[in-house]
């Protein structure tokens, strides 16, 4: 049966762990493909350019005439301070220069002339201006030789740079022939470019945004001018917006590859300081920025945003322009644009570097170099873009936006995710300059590289790094530093990511979370694959770790050896996580790796813990209890070794698999109390055979007990290692465990009580076992404190104090045993102490002498027996004993002794020494009274032994001493006053119930009170009777009345009425008065009936007694009832006292005959 239950449970788990985690994959699947799909697309779009062989072909032109008269080589201008005699204007702003107020500095080889402010942003290359100058003016010679003079510094350029020039050529495929051929073309094409050039333009100005404000209303009336060489355009004015909308063309031609196009916002005004600013410097509104672009670097339809630059420093500018141009050079009306040209060019130098070294990345050495990032290829390839990007305008941050998306589609390579974050951290660096959240926001907004396209970039490269950290450990296994460095950056660049996100594009993006959302998902994947193959992966895993493998085994994980094989790979991954992965991931993502990992792996992993022991119950499995409490050991410590630590579990939530292992603990605490009694009873009986030796010299307990509680102990210390959490689970355990402490102590205190019963007489073995109980209350109360004291759940308190009850009681009976031997020899002590004691006559004074508290002779005469026989008893116990089981025999002997003297010596039996010789021996005398006082003194002072025995308290106040203390001072008092004791006392004498009832007699009592002398009189009639008594035939009954009470000395105290012959119901019809002394009230009195059965020469027969006492009738002052007949009379402990007193008083007639009617007792019923 269990068999099949296993197997089904197999099938059934598998088959769950199955379903659970397929939807798992096939998501991961489809956003893999998702993710893989836009990498794929960004790579897709890169071999369109780098297929496109048309295109290919044009950049690789315009590279070598780039590359052949770069603009970092050109000649520099001659710039001279000019003060001009007529106004004239600066070519780059427009502004005036007129004497010496207006100074400004002019070329003295190509004319230039412009603002000392403007001199930086003058065409670079004064030969090509020059030439172009005397070109347009006629002067042939002269630009003949100026073209001589490019020539000459290309074709030394191409010396030089001779190996360049063939990288070129290899990065575009281009044949050695063919090569030739173009460089002579690219040669001519830069002298026909100087002389030549030639350009029509169309400039659609469409809006810009984040002007500055220049009016008083907080805003600005802009209008844009438009400017081509002297050619100049102006656009409508928007009025009061810093974000206007234009939509204007414009067409230019243009003849000069030199110029500028010179795009200038302005901000209209008409007032009187505008006219007057319109006259002298011909621009009379407020400035509002301008963009300055080359001629040269415009190509084919260009859709671009232009940041707003100062004219001065003293200028207040912001915002963008947004312009669309359209380009037809001559012999290029249907080229790309520089922008695509350069993206081609980077991409294919790009590509072609890695198909040169192996797929690999080469990355150039940025150490020591001021914007270091800013180089992307090694000096050859690097000084071609850069070159390019010069001659032909395209922005620094084009640049690193082109060179980002080359890197992306190849961003698994070793090094480039490092590569890439730090660029995108100078991007972000970059948009995100300004204070202002909406300036780099328009500012990403006119990026020429295009705002979506880089955001999808991101997007899709996003996808893929999250798909590479979800499986982080496949990824990056722990093989070395460079795999480390690896993970390291990829989570680096997804936090750039977020921040380019966040920063310059207003996207939300939840870093931690992504990481997080990776770490899970990884460690779910982990989590599966090891579960799928926990076998193969631990024999892999003890291979590694030890020199002798272990054969491979199929367990299921269904079977505990599945699960042990489980948790050291857990562990494992735990470790790595935790030495290897949790590092990188705190410094370089902020995120506390092993919170989430381990509590992924750990939630997992308590589904699957769930399911096997929620079948493999203690009823059904062959596995052992301790098999089980092994396998909750192993997760317990890896549950404090890992999850705890973590502080992510509250307190107040312990973990689920103590709940899981519940019935397993109990069953394993069950199997424990069993083992434990069979490892006492085992101990028990060596200990006997051997004769309870003590276990040392110095201990007085035998081995026993050490061998029972050093396995409680030992069980307790397993329970206690659990540490377990859950309060319902380990309140059930204490309790179980202390059920199981119950039972072996319970039958241990049977064990030494039996063997007690017959080894008692050997006084040492007596006290050793006795010893060993109270060791056993006192290794009780050290484990009950260890469990947990006063903090133990209630149940468990009970048990263990019940169990510290039975163990005290069955002491005592044992203590109670062990006196009990010396019972015969304290009699016979006690008996001639009696002799002794009534021995010692008075001394005749008329005072009685007072009871010392030191020792004297009569004293320690009387005494000698008792105390020979005490000396023996402890003497023997006190070499052998603990304190405590001493002071138990001390209790016990002290009781013993006390009620020895009360009923031999005090309180003799009514039967004894009925002898007349001896009636003057019955009564004690003062004098007796005094010397058996002190010789009770003498008996404490043993017993307290001087503070080491029993305590003063205990002595003075223990039941028996005040019993024999009142029985002495009742000795002293007189029989009048012990009556008037006795019947104010004893309120309920004659209880009746089924076995005790003898019949009834009907009586009338009335109560006169003479109101003259006080004197009381009582008149009592028996009317009748209903008696209970077998024979009728000679049967004789009469009721005999009694008055009971004090001060009946000279009084009639008994009547008798007649007797009625074979009747059980007589009719009698008898009235008695009795005379009663007026020194007391009617409350101290009481009358009895005892109905006899008449017999001739012997004595009568007694049927019952019934009693009445006056009190009853006080109030009314006469009665009429039926008064119930018992067999006798019953007393509590005083009354016994009292009768027993004057029963010792036979001289006294009085107290002899109340003696007589108090224990009258129903006589046998005849045959």
């Amino acid at each position: 049966m269990s068999n099949a239950i296993e197997t089904e449970f197999s099938k059934t788990h598998l088959l769950t762990r199955s379903k659970a985690r397929r939807p798992r994959q096939r998501n991961w699947h489809k956003s893999s493909l998702k993710a893989r799909s836009g990498v794929n697309s960004a790579i897709a779009e890169s071999r369109v350019l780098l297929n496109d062989e048309d295109l290919k072909l044009h950049v690789y032109k315009k590279t070598l005439q780039a590359y052949l008269y770069p603009i970092s080589s050109t000649t520099p201008h001659q710039f001279e301070v000019w003060s001009a005699t007529k106004p004239a204007y600066c070519d780059i702003c427009g502004g005036l220069l007129w004497g010496i107020a207006r100074q400004g500095k002019r070329c003295s080889i190509c004319g230039a002339k412009c603002h000392e402010r403007c001199q930086e942003l003058i065409n670079a290359d004064c030969l090509q201006k020059a030439a172009a100058k005397s070109s347009h003016h006629g002067v042939t010679d002269k630009t003949q030789a100026i073209m001589r003079a490019i020539g000459d510094k290309m074709n030394e350029r191409e010396k030089i740079m001779e190996r360049t020039f063939v990288m070129i050529r290899d990065v575009f495929n281009i044949p050695a022939e063919r090569h030739l051929k173009h460089m002579s073309a690219s040669k001519q094409s830069v002298l026909d470019g100087t002389c030549k050039w030639s350009a029509k333009l169309i400039v659609n100005v469409i809006e810009a945004k984040g002007l500055q404000a220049k009016d008083k209303t907080g805003t600005s009336d802009p209008y844009v001018t438009v400017e081509v060489g002297k050619t100049k355009r102006r656009s409508k004015t928007i009025y009061n917006t810093l974000d206007p909308k234009w939509n204007e063309s414009y067409s230019f031609e243009c003849h000069d590859s030199t110029d500028r196009l010179k795009i200038q916002v302005w901000d209209e005004d008409d007032d009187l300081k505008s006219v007057v600013k319109q006259k002298l410097l011909r621009e009379s509104d407020d400035f509002l920025g301008h963009a300055l672009i080359l001629i040269h670097t415009l190509s084919g339809d260009m859709d671009c945003w232009y940041n707003l630059e100062k004219r001065t420093e003293k200028s207040v500018v912001s915002g963008n322009i947004h312009v669309k141009i359209s380009v037809e050079v001559k012999g290029e009306e249907k080229c790309a644009p520089y922008r695509k040209q350069y993206t081609c060019l980077h991409e294919n130098i790009f590509h072609h570097l890695m198909k040169t070294n192996d797929g690999k990345l080469d990355f150039p050495d940025q150490r020591g170099v001021e914007q270091g990032w800013k180089l992307y290829f090694k000096p050859e390839a690097q000084d071609v873009i850069m070159e390019f990007a010069m001659r032909y305008g395209i922005e620094p941050m084009y640049q690193a936006m082109t060179h980002f998306s080359c890197l992306a589609t190849a961003y698994q390579c070793v090094g480039a995710r490092a590569a890439m974050a730090a660029l995108l951290f100078q991007i972000t660096k970059f948009f995100s300059a300004m204070e202002e959240q909406g300036s780099y926001r328009n500012k990403f907004e006119a990026c020429n590289f295009g705002n979506k396209n880089f955001l999808k970039l991101l997007e899709n490269l996003l996808n893929s790094l999250r798909l590479d950290l979800s499986t982080y450990r496949k990824n990056f296994p722990c093989t070395g530093p460079e795999t480390q460095a690896e993970l390291k950056s990829c989570i680096t660049l997804i936090c750039e990511i977020g921040q380019f996100r966040e920063k310059v594009a207003g996207i939300k993006c939840e870093t931690k979370s992504i990481l997080s959302n990776c770490c899970e998902q990884c460690m779910e994947r982990t989590y599966s694959f090891i579960f799928d193959n926990c076998n193969e992966m631990y024999l892999d895993f003890i291979e590694s770790t030890s020199e002798s493998p272990e054969e491979k085994s199929e367990d299921t994980a269904d079977s505990l050896e599945y699960w042990d094989k489980f948790l050291s790979l857990m562990t494992q991954v735990f470790e790595e996580d935790k030495v290897t992965y949790a590092p990188i991931f705190e410094q370089s993502g902020k995120i506390n790796l092993c919170s989430v990992t381990y509590g992924q792996f750990w939630t997992l992993f308590l589904e699957d813990l769930a399911k096997v022991l929620s079948v493999q119950t203690p009823e059904h499995t062959h596995y052992t209890s301790t098999q089980f409490m092994n396998l909750q050991f192993k997760i317990k410590g890896l549950y404090h070794e890992y999850i705890m630590k973590l502080g992510t579990i509250p307190e107040a939530c312990p973990p689920k698999f103590y709940e899981y292992f519940q019935p397993y603990t109990l069953n394993w605490l069950e199997d424990g109390g069993k083992d434990s009694l069979g490892i006492m009873e085992a101990a028990f009986n060596r200990d006997k055979q051997s004769g309870f030796k003590k276990t040392s010299e110095h201990s007085l307990f035998s081995s026993s007990v050490v061998d029972v509680f050093t396995q409680i102990n030992q069980s307790f210390t397993i329970l206690n290692k659990l540490e377990c959490s859950c309060a319902g689970s380990q309140n059930e355990y204490l309790k179980k465990f202390s059920q199981n402490i119950n039972s072996v102590l319970l039958i241990f205190s049977k064990l030494v009580e039996n063997t007690f019963k017959d080894m008692a007489q050997d006084v040492e073995i007596a006290c050793i076992l006795m010893n060993n109980l109270q060791e056993t209350r006192v290794q009780l109360e050290k484990l009950y404190r260890s469990m947990g004291g006063e903090e133990l759940p209630p149940a468990a308190t009970g048990i263990l104090n019940g169990t510290q009850m039975l163990l005290n009681d069955t002491l005592d009976k044992l203590a109670a045993e062990f006196v009990k031997q010396y019972e015969d020899s304290l009699m016979r002590a006690c008996c001639k102490l009696s002799t002794q004691l009534r021995s010692i006559r008075s001394s005749g004074t008329a005072v009685a002498p007072k009871a010392s508290a030191t020792a004297t002779p009569e004293s320690n005469a009387v005494l000698k027996p008792l105390m020979d026989i005490l000396g023996d008893c402890l003497g023997n116990c006190s070499k052998t004993s603990e304190k405590s089981v001493l002071k138990r025999v001390l209790k016990e002997l002290w009781k013993t002794t006390i009620t020895l003297l009360e009923t031999i010596v005090v309180l003799p039996s009514i039967s004894a020494e009925s002898d007349a010789k001896l009636d003057s021996m019955k009564n004690l005398t003062p004098k007796q009274c005094a010397v058996l006082e002190t010789a009770l003194y003498q008996i404490k002072d043993f017993f307290h032994a001087s503070g080491n025995g029993l305590k003063e308290g205990y002595l003075e106040k223990s039941p028996e001493m005040k019993k024999l203390k009142h029985a002495l001072s009742l000795y002293t008092q007189t029989t009048d006053a012990l009556i008037k004791l006795f019947v104010l006392k004893q309120t309920s004498q004659d209880v009746a119930d089924e076995n005790n009832q003898a019949g009834e007699v009907s009586v009338q009592i009335d109560l006169y009170t003479h109101p003259g002398t006080g004197e009381h009189k009582v008149t009592v009639k028996v009317l009748a009777a209903e008696l209970k008594w077998k024979d009728s035939s000679r049967f004789r009954p009469f009721i005999e009345v009694n008055m009971i009470g004090p001060y009946l000395a000279n009084k009639k105290r008994r009547n008798a009425t007649s007797s009625k012959s074979g009747s059980v119901s007589p009719k009698f019809d008898d009235c008695f008065t009795f005379e009663l002394s007026n020194e007391a009230s009617l409350d101290i009195y009481e009358v009895q009936f005892i109905a006899k059965d008449y017999c001739f020469l012997r004595d009568d027969r007694v049927i019952g007694v019934g009693l009445l006492q006056l009190r009853e009738v006080t109030e009314r002052g006469s009665c009429a009832c039926w008064c119930s007949l018992v067999h006798g009379l019953t007393f509590d402990r005083a009354g016994k006292t009292i009768i027993r007193i004057l029963s010792q008083r036979l001289g006294d007639n009085i107290a002899k005959e109340f003696v007589q009617v108090k224990t009258a007792v129903r006589s046998p019923d005849p045959e």
